[in-house]
């Protein structure tokens, strides 16, 4: 599924993918690159927090996963994969419209599997803390 760039806004130049029901509906989140390498990131929206008025850990592990991705897209090239575990740590939380980041890193990409880890901060608090495994499948 091809990513589509933003050309205006808080998030132009930043990649999404609203092809994707699911992201779509919790979402939107959004995926750059810089200098420190792939940075992911979203601003809360009412539709994305519990009754506390706190982001709802399935946000947050929503947002985890697509990070997943994120971080492993070189590792992953043309092919495409499925998340096959994901461990969490909330720590934090985040409210209404803050801007929640994600940074991260493989760990180890081998024939099949690839091993992520990152981070979710808000306003320099860590909220989550986060590994995940993929397993890449072939393309057919």
């Amino acid at each position: 599924m091809p990513a589509h760039i933003m050309d205006s806004g808080e998030f132009a130049g930043w990649k999404h993918w609203p092809e994707d029901p699911f992201e779509l509906a919790a979402g939107p989140f959004y995926m750059t690159e810089d200098d420190q390498g792939v940075r992911c990131a979203f601003r809360v929206q009412p539709h994305q927090v519990n009754g506390m008025g706190s982001v709802h850990g399935g946000c947050f592990m929503t947002f985890a996963d697509f990070c997943l991705f994120g971080f492993a897209q070189e590792a992953l090239g043309q092919s495409y994969g499925v998340t096959v575990s994901m461990n969490t740590e909330f720590l934090a939380g985040a409210r209404i419209g803050q801007l929640v980041e994600a940074r991260g890193e493989v760990l180890r990409a081998g024939g099949s599997l690839i091993f992520v880890r990152g981070v979710v901060t808000c306003e320099d608090a860590i909220c989550l803390n986060f590994s995940g495994t993929i397993k890449r499948l072939r393309n057919r």
